[in-house]
């Protein structure tokens, strides 16, 4: 298996006031699947992406991505863990504004040592012709194909969106979405998206259900639904 959860555990705060986010969650996540992380607010599925990307460590259990274990590494050897294998897109874009479309896509090619092609990419996302332009030159779809071209650049092994359409509106979410099953299907990076809504479930390859820090349900789609054909 790929990506392997076993008995992740994590709280915030202490004493009275201690909560405990998650509460023991084994997930497993095979190579090049899509997998969506649902849930309301407060439900610990931004928690467990970020402990998943090495952002945030748990108090208990293990998290192993293609046999290696996370736990296990040192700060140094995390940062370059997180580095080589995995690409981040939030719903805040975080575009360095001084530099152009492409240049903040070639970002993220000097972070790796098998970067894809920025030309193809940038066709592929459809930005190829804002390529000189600076991000506040840009629509908020542009900038988040912008941003998942920074983190898509890279060849990631597990691509971590947290909300990536959060902050669009239902037209531009929805090509979004079709650019990360294009991207999903054409490069087989793994994806691991948060959302709250209940609506892109339908195109992920695996559901998981959040809710009070635990997994209420955890399946496989029988038949996916292109991210076109979604409505909400």
């Amino acid at each position: 298996m790929f990506l392997t959860i076993r008995g992740i555990r994590k709280s915030f705060g202490a004493g009275e006031s201690r909560v405990e986010v998650l509460k023991g969650l084994d997930l497993e996540v095979r190579k090049g699947e899509f997998c969506v992380l649902l849930g309301p607010s407060g439900s610990g599925k931004s928690t467990l992406l970020n402990i998943i990307g090495g952002i945030d460590g748990a108090d208990e259990g293990s998290i192993t991505i293609d046999g290696e274990r996370l736990e296990n590494m040192n700060e140094k050897k995390l940062s370059l863990y997180r580095r080589k294998h995995l690409g981040y897109i939030f719903q805040m874009y975080n575009l360095i504004p001084n530099l152009t479309v492409r240049e903040n896509v070639e970002v993220g090619a000097y972070l790796s040592d098998h970067p894809l092609d920025v030309d193809e990419l940038l066709h592929t996302l459809g930005i190829y012709d804002q390529q000189k332009k600076l991000p506040n030159q840009l629509s908020g779809g542009q900038q988040q194909r912008t941003a998942i071209g920074r983190a898509i650049v890279k060849n990631p092994d597990i691509l971590l969106c947290d909300e990536p359409t959060g902050a669009l509106d239902y037209n531009t979410s929805k090509e979004i979405l079709k650019l990360i099953e294009t991207v999903n299907q054409k490069y087989g990076n793994t994806i691991i998206m948060v959302t709250h809504n209940d609506a892109i479930k339908d195109m992920a390859d695996r559901v998981v259900r959040l809710r009070d820090g635990m997994i209420r349900k955890n399946y496989c789609n029988e038949q996916k639904i292109p991210a076109a054909e979604l409505e909400w």
